[in-house]
């Protein structure tokens, strides 16, 4: 967060959040590039067999809702057998693709880094961006200021996930304390999204910060309201809140398979710049397709509303998140993410469409 005033104190550097080592043996190892189903291992033809790929059953995925549930990537993609699975939070999209059950996934920011830094920048390259806002902290009744927070319980998606992230931060630059451990000023229950809701209801949560449309439900089925919109903390409103990551030997070996990919990916985004109404149709049906529930459409108009749909990866918030991760304690150390963006290969698929391309910001290729 661009925030209007500086951080009052640091959060200690603890353990590492997501205890992956184990699995980036899996990550390194030439055996899960055969899992991916690729019809040439040397790369020669650049395309795979299978591409599996993961996302969120969130308004911030709606690149992806939409993209399943169109068709969009099927079609761009042709022969090569579209897979899919959904996840609730960033780190375990991370777990998946170390272990090479994953090959593309939409993920936050935070989760993003991580990979990155816990594999010495060999595991992932991030090759678009998908979503920009929406994402809020919202509370009961009775908490109108960051004092009020004192002695409460808050929600986030998971244990290091960008929401997570997000709040932890901006707690500690209220100068409230808080811990990966548990206790400080303020707690926060590490929550799966479909939980919140309930959990806030019955008053075992005071508040969540959360990404859409779990943040909207929260005020329009349980009548909590915004102490925090995470627009207001960055300059210009933008954030990034969604990329799309590829592990590094994929795209190395499929190339021809990660720009259909990308095609879908920008026709995706298109569809909710250019027609908004069928866009939200989709994501709706998209959401019901990946095991969740049809959002009404007071809760969907407003959780759109929160957010931007975008190709652009918005690099120069990405390095601010970085630091955010270390201020935090999910990281151990601060991550340097130069050469995190491979952002080639949207860069074409832009051109041929006479869109203008991308900037990597100097973390990367572009």
């Amino acid at each position: 967060m661009t925030t209007h005033r500086t951080t009052r104190r640091r959060a200690l550097a603890l353990m590492a959040l997501v205890p992956l080592a184990a699995a980036l043996a899996a990550c390194g190892d030439d055996s899960d590039s055969s899992s991916s189903g690729g019809s040439d291992s040397s790369g020669g033809s650049g395309v795979a067999d299978e591409l599996r790929l993961g996302y969120f059953a969130n308004v911030t995925h709606a690149a992806a809702l939409i993209g399943v549930d169109q068709g969009l990537f099927a079609d761009e993609l042709g022969d090569t057998k579209l897979s899919t699975q959904v996840f609730n939070a960033g780190p375990d999209v991370v777990e998946a693709v170390f272990g090479g059950a994953l090959d593309i996934a939409y993920i936050g920011p935070s989760p993003a880094i991580n990979a990155y830094g816990q594999s010495d920048g060999d595991a992932v390259r991030i090759i678009s961006g998908a979503a920009s806002g929406g994402a809020q902290l919202v509370v009961r009744d009775g908490i109108d200021s960051p004092e009020d927070l004192q002695g409460t319980t808050l929600a986030t998606p998971q244990l290091g996930n960008t929401q997570d992230v997000a709040l932890r931060t901006w707690l500690t630059d209220e100068g409230l304390e808080n811990s990966i451990e548990g206790g400080g000023d303020v707690t926060i229950a590490p929550t799966a999204n479909a939980d919140t809701l309930g959990l806030f209801q019955s008053g075992d949560l005071d508040g969540a910060w959360l990404p859409e449309p779990w943040a909207s439900r929260l005020v329009l089925e349980a009548g909590a309201h915004v102490l925090v919109d995470e627009r207001d903390l960055w300059d210009d409103g933008q954030f990034v809140t969604t990329n799309i990551i590829v592990r590094t030997e994929f795209l190395e070996q499929y190339p021809d398979t990660v720009a259909a990919f990308l095609r879908g990916h920008v026709a995706a985004v298109q569809l909710a710049e250019s027609d908004p109404d069928a866009a939200k149709a989709a994501v709706n049906a998209g959401l019901e397709d990946a095991g969740s529930s049809a959002l009404d459409a007071e809760v969907l108009d407003r959780a759109w509303s929160n957010l931007s749909v975008t190709w652009d990866p918005l690099a120069s918030t990405l390095e601010e998140s970085a630091q955010h991760s270390f201020d935090a304690g999910t990281t151990p150390e601060l991550v340097d993410i130069e050469g995190i963006y491979d952002l080639r290969p949207l860069n074409a698929v832009l051109s041929d469409l006479d869109q203008e391309p991308v900037s990597a910001g100097g973390l990367g290729e572009d």
